[in-house]
């Protein structure tokens, strides 16, 4: 079995189709489909159920695609290890919840920058669920994530300390008022809507009425138009507080503050941008000593213990 086509076939689990997974790889499609015959005659199996729609992986092609991912994840960190060098350089793919990069992460990001120039830094933002799922499987270096992470292959630092309320236009309504509007929250996934779910659901209400949109402005523009209501950081609606356009609706202790961590793969190669970058991370948790990246999470040039 051959990484060259692991990669072929993890591509095409992904695209669910080989017309598109030969564009994204840069192969004509009968190489990509003899590829993927080839593999399934080696395993001597099916991997994938073809349909109208494209192709669909089959049990044992989940199955495959589990150690794809692991197998692929180590050769690329595995490259960039041997291609590491002590001065911050390179590519590197940070994930992060859209409420943290709005609002926490452009200044450290200017500030890094500034200081590391020949690093090339992006960022991917989404859920808390999905972003865990992509450093777990090598797809991001780290990524910051609203929830605890307790995953035995995750090292998880606590970050940032928010304090959460529910937000609504409007005068002043009642808890009743509140709880039978519709919520408005991202996709499935997020630890946002899992609190103001929680919420509702002590209130009396198992089954609100949700509206899911893509981006926190949408949310933020939904919310001060009176379609509903939602469950932000104080500091993501500040501005709109203070024009009065949003108003806010205290939660009980214990679901009104959420801590954003920042996750890595427990046994990932830390390169020099990585390790620069983690330096910059707030230090009020006493998780970093003395001015100095801990060794737990910042061991240069070595897998995280």
């Amino acid at each position: 079995m051959e990484s060259g086509d692991l990669r072929i076939f993890q591509c095409v689990a992904q695209e669910g189709n080989l017309t598109k997974a030969a564009s994204k790889l840069g192969y004509v499609q009968s190489n990509v489909t003899a590829r993927i015959r080839h593999l399934e005659a080696e395993v001597g199996t099916t991997l994938f159920i073809r349909h109208n729609r494209g192709m669909t992986l089959s049990p044992a092609g989940e199955m495959l695609l589990t150690y794809a991912d692991k197998i692929i994840g180590l050769l690329n960190d595995a490259s960039k290890a041997l291609r590491a060098t002590s001065t911050p350089s390179g590519p590197m793919r940070i994930g992060s919840t859209q409420t943290a990069a709005a609002v926490r992460l452009p200044e450290l990001f200017v500030r890094y920058y500034k200081q590391y120039p020949d690093v090339s830094l992006s960022l991917v933002t989404g859920n808390s669920q999905m972003l865990m799922d992509q450093v777990i499987g090598y797809e991001l270096e780290g990524a910051f994530i609203g929830c605890p992470c307790d995953h035995p292959d995750i090292v998880s630092i606590p970050v940032f300390d928010e304090e959460l309320f529910v937000v609504y236009s409007g005068m002043g309504p009642t808890d009743e008022d509140l709880k039978s509007k519709p919520i408005l929250v991202y996709s499935m996934g997020c630890s946002y809507r899992q609190v103001l779910e929680e919420w509702l659901e002590v209130g009396g209400v198992t089954r609100p009425v949700i509206m899911e949109f893509g981006t926190l402005e949408a949310i933020i523009s939904g919310v001060t138009s009176g379609m509903g209501i939602s469950l932000l950081p104080e500091i993501v609606i500040r501005h709109q507080i203070e024009n009065g356009l949003l108003r806010t609706h205290t939660l009980p202790v214990g679901m009104n503050r959420m801590m954003t961590h920042f996750i890595t793969r427990k046994d990932a190669f830390v390169s020099s941008a990585l390790h620069a970058f983690m330096a910059m991370l707030p230090r009020e948790y006493d998780m970093i000593e003395s001015g100095e990246p801990s060794e737990v999470y910042c061991n240069q040039g070595k897998a995280i213990r």
